[in-house]
């Protein structure tokens, strides 16, 4: 099928106004990081992000959140990886079932569980520690990593599992040196993914945590505006440093993310 040049003009504009629309709040806070705090004053101070950076101490909370986030894209990964193998691959007794009750994770939001786990957590004496911020995120974001990593494996081409068990190949080395390989964009959209979610995690943070050296960024950001209320730009900074982290994975990443995306997206 021709396009006609207006068609394809007609198309462009309205990407291009699509694009403006999503970029404009992003350019609107790196602008606003970037002027004086003082009316009248001109010109550019990206000492601002210094500054927000030295007085509100985003380099230990970006520490902490990075440890956090690490943990549990680690921890996330390697048992979505292993269940949706389980799920996607074999047949035992009740596997739909249990299945489904995991599925029961991505629809309970985390503000209906969080004072349960409040108290859960202070029985066990967890309370202001990293186990507090990674466990709880462990457990939502395995609910959907089996999903996701489930349905690449039932949508895994038949003939080469087949193959790999002709040769003597057991379920390990399918699993490591057969479908893994193949569906690394597959792993790194679920990395990304959780990473995300963790790094923007809030309201754990802000419940199971009073020790300052554990606040994750987003909860330092949050105590960072009580202090600069007056201080836009200096807020702004610090917003942008507390994004920096995800939108340089997501950079770093895109090919493999827009490619789990949509491979995921057509097999589903």
């Amino acid at each position: 099928m021709t396009v006609s040049r207006w068609e394809r003009a007609g198309t462009y504009l309205v990407l291009l106004l699509f694009a403006g629309y999503a970029l404009y709040p992003v350019l609107w806070i790196l602008f606003t990081a970037l002027r004086s705090d003082t009316a009248g004053q001109g010109g550019w101070h990206p000492e601002n992000f210094l500054t927000a950076w030295t007085q509100g101490r985003f380099g230990d909370y970006l520490g902490t959140s990075l440890i956090v986030a690490v943990a549990v894209v680690a921890l996330s990964t390697l048992l979505s990886v292993l269940a949706g193998y389980a799920f996607g691959t074999m047949r035992f007794r009740g596997s739909g079932a249990l299945f489904y009750l995991l599925l029961l994770g991505v629809t309970i939001p985390s503000q209906a569980v969080v004072v349960p786990l409040y108290f859960d957590l202070r029985d066990v004496g967890l309370l202001d520690t990293y186990a507090a911020l990674v466990l709880p995120q462990v457990a939502q974001s395995v609910a959907f990593g089996v999903f996701w990593m489930r349905a690449y494996f039932r949508s895994s081409s038949a003939s080469v599992v087949e193959a790999a068990r002709l040769d003597g190949a057991g379920h390990w080395q399918i699993l490591w040196r057969v479908l893994l390989p193949m569906g690394r964009p597959a792993v790194l959209t679920l990395v990304v993914l959780v990473f995300m979610w963790t790094w923007n995690e809030f309201l754990l943070a802000l419940v199971m945590v009073t020790d300052e050296g554990l606040r994750t960024a987003p909860l330092g950001l949050r105590f960072f505006q009580g202090r600069t209320t007056t201080s836009v730009p200096l807020l702004a900074a610090g917003s942008v440093l507390v994004a920096l982290p995800v939108v340089v994975l997501y950079l770093f990443l895109q090919r493999h993310f827009i490619r789990g995306m949509l491979d995921g997206a057509v097999k589903g």
